[in-house]
């Protein structure tokens, strides 16, 4: 070795060993049960302030196919539905609207972490060019409403409503939905699109409840109160205020600008600091949009999959912080494999950690360069690899500490010690605060029945939660052997796409579009994946590593399942196919365009 390699040999070490420590720091035995559902003096949390509820006769009618969730999983879903030739669609959704998160999302600042241009789905099917690189939220939701009209999903979609229970006849072969507003709807099919990042959660810590200032969390964001709009008004009337926020994950790093700018003092309230990128956002030209060619929006999407996944690629279409690191990894493991290194896990390994430590101590340097106080700027550097968290991307979040009135208040990962009623201890000091804003995100990990609101009740009585007690079981991540004609439309035991989820919508719309009308034509009353299939493709993914739960080492946080160790059922709650996003979707493509639908029994009427 030489003194080079050992120079460097020990550095990284040291890096390893500062991780190692900050980890340790933020470990807790609770887990996930360190946060509490919004109940009590807190239920108004899930409560619409957006939306008017229009009172209704509650229904007993019947319809084809039935979408649980008008987020981008419903209208996807549907749009590939009424593509099909499947007309008789109804959207089943909580909200007065559709949109889903961004129906909800409406803090000031929320706009989309990946490029708008292959986040927002059917782009071309409705015609729309985003403004900018990465668009605001009342673009994104005005988007999601664009998507209901142009494919007449609105036509028979039932807002404010919750569903309350899901259950199997199987006399007559169709799925029984009850509702908040007395419904009991049949349908042949359901698709279940209640998102991944779905039920607002609070950190419990002790003695949230008695706080007696004003209090919202930031998914359902109190304008009356703050001033300002989704729009970007300014939050007028926070002049005179103390405002406290919980959490500094991307959410917080959005509104704490606007906070820092308004509020007369702001005390941010952080555990671990999220690492932050530059966002170089910019408007679209339109000159340059009207020159893409039919398809563009399906060859960006591949491109992007393609290199934020480490392959190979002639171009960057999208150009963008999740692309960069990869393609730094790429670009090592070709200069070694050039100089005579073999091709290897160890490369691979080795060139992915040269790369992390390289992009993230360019992030903390980038804190060094902006930041003015160099206690906050210490308190703002992430010591994690970039993927142990949510990697965020933002060119207003770092400045905003250096206006007079905002505070950081790092509690060195131990957490906020206590509320009381008039604020929030940290380290035995007292912060006074007039409101306190939870952005403390959303359940991640939780049961599935616990997440979506209801309980799915399938063949002979069993329950979904049952079924999936050991962890997640289904056929390509959609089909689940006992529960026919039900359809999942999301990311996990598929492509585990995190960095686009739209992409993985997308794809899963597509096949369960085909499906219902290859199901329709051929007079099948239901369609089920074998149990000989879906057990196959669950061993398959117990052997993957294309898991979001990523490495056990990192800094807890829903990523990595709070730090707690990873079991059989936690791997297959966030597992993917082994052969990655690209390979799940060139096979599920293949899969559904063959024809024969392999794994899947359709049966016709009793």
């Amino acid at each position: 070795m030489t003194d080079r390699d050992a120079t460097t040999a020990a550095g990284n070490d040291a890096l390893r060993a500062k991780y190692r420590a900050e980890r340790d720091k933020r470990i807790r035995s609770d887990g996930n049960d360190q946060y509490i559902q919004p109940s009590g003096r807190f239920a108004h949390f899930l409560d619409d302030p957006y939306g008017e509820r229009v009172e209704r006769e509650p229904l007993t009618d019947e319809v084809t196919v039935a979408l649980i969730g008008g987020g981008f999983a419903g209208l996807v879903t549907g749009a590939h539905l009424k593509q099909a030739g499947v007309t008789d669609v109804r959207i089943i959704e909580g909200g007065g609207d559709v949109g889903g998160a961004w129906y909800w999302n409406r803090y000031p600042g929320a706009q989309c972490d990946t490029a708008a241009m292959i986040y927002l789905p059917l782009l071309e099917e409705t015609g729309h060019m985003p403004s900018q690189k990465y668009t605001l939220a009342p673009e994104i939701f005005a988007h999601a409403k664009r998507i209901a009209t142009t494919f007449g999903l609105y036509d028979n979609a039932l807002f404010s409503t919750e569903v309350t229970s899901l259950h199997w006849d199987h006399v007559t072969s169709r799925w029984i939905i009850g509702t908040n507003r007395g419904d009991e709807i049949r349908a042949q099919f359901v698709a279940m699109g209640t998102g991944p990042l779905h039920r607002p959660k609070l950190p419990g810590i002790a003695g949230i409840e008695t706080f007696a200032g004003h209090s919202f969390h930031t998914s359902r964001w109190d304008y009356d109160y703050t001033g300002g709009s989704p729009a970007g008004a300014p939050l007028e009337k926070l002049a005179d205020k103390r405002v406290g926020i919980i959490g500094t994950g991307a959410t917080s790093v959005q509104c704490i600008p606007h906070l820092a700018r308004a509020a007369q003092e702001l005390f941010v309230f952080q555990r671990t600091p999220s690492s932050i990128d530059i966002r170089n956002n910019h408007p679209i030209e339109p000159d340059w949009f009207a020159t893409l060619e039919a398809g563009w929006q399906k060859k960006w999407l591949e491109n992007f999959a393609i290199l934020q996944t480490g392959g190979f690629a002639d171009e960057d279409l999208v150009k963008d912080g999740w692309t960069d690191i990869s393609q730094r990894i790429r670009d090592r493991v070709v200069a070694e494999v050039t100089a005579g290194a073999e091709y290897t896990p160890e490369t691979v390994e080795r060139a992915f950690s040269e790369s992390d430590d390289e992009k993230m101590t360019e992030i903390r340097a980038r804190v060094d360069a902006i930041v003015a106080d160099p206690e906050t700027a210490e308190g703002l550097k992430p010591w994690y690899r970039q993927l142990c968290k949510r990697p965020c991307f933002h060119d207003e979040y770092l400045q905003a500490y250096n206006e007079p009135g905002a505070h950081l208040v790092d509690t060195d990962g131990k957490g906020v010690e206590r509320i009381d009623e008039t604020g929030v201890w940290v380290g035995g000091v007292h912060y006074e605060l007039d409101c306190l804003i939870f952005a403390s995100g959303f359940e991640v990990g939780t049961d599935y029945a616990r997440r979506s609101g209801f309980e799915t009740v399938g063949r002979n009585g069993l329950s979904l939660s049952d079924h999936w007690a050991d962890g997640m079981q289904t056929l390509h991540g959609i089909h689940v052997q006992g529960f026919p004609n039900l359809f999942i439309v999301g990311p996990n035991q598929g492509a585990n796409l995190i960095s686009n989820i739209t992409h993985n919508l997308t794809e899963a719309g597509q096949t369960i579009a085909m499906i219902v009308a290859h199901a329709l034509d051929v007079g099948a009353a239901e369609v089920e994946a074998t149990e000989t299939a879906e057990q196959a493709w669950v061993e398959r993914l117990a052997t993957s590593t294309q898991s979001f739960l990523g490495n056990p080492d990192c800094t807890p946080g829903y990523y990595n399942n709070e730090g707690q160790e990873l079991g059989r059922r936690e791997r297959l709650n966030a597992s993917g196919d082994p052969r990655g996003p690209i390979g799940y979707f060139e096979y599920i493509d293949q899969w559904r365009n063959s024809g024969e639908f392999e794994g899947l029994e359709f049966c016709p009427p009793r």
